[in-house]
């Protein structure tokens, strides 16, 4: 948990593991592969509005420009 995207990209080419999943980091960047690839900042997440019941925090965070 918690990994960087260079973090993530470094483990899998390592062997160490075969995977990575980004769950928070997916909640603050709908166009989070885009961002990785682009080498983009990330939008931060709000762990105050990860169970909201509106949609704040699921379809308000900003995409890349």
């Amino acid at each position: 948990m918690g990994y960087a995207p260079d973090e993530a990209a470094e483990a899998v080419a390592s062997g160490s593991v075969d995977a990575v999943a980004f769950g928070a980091p997916f909640l603050a960047n709908p166009d989070l592969p885009e961002r990785i690839a682009a080498g983009a900042d990330l939008n931060d997440p709000d762990p105050a509005t990860f169970y909201s019941t509106g949609p704040e925090g699921y379809t308000d965070y900003p995409t890349m420009s």
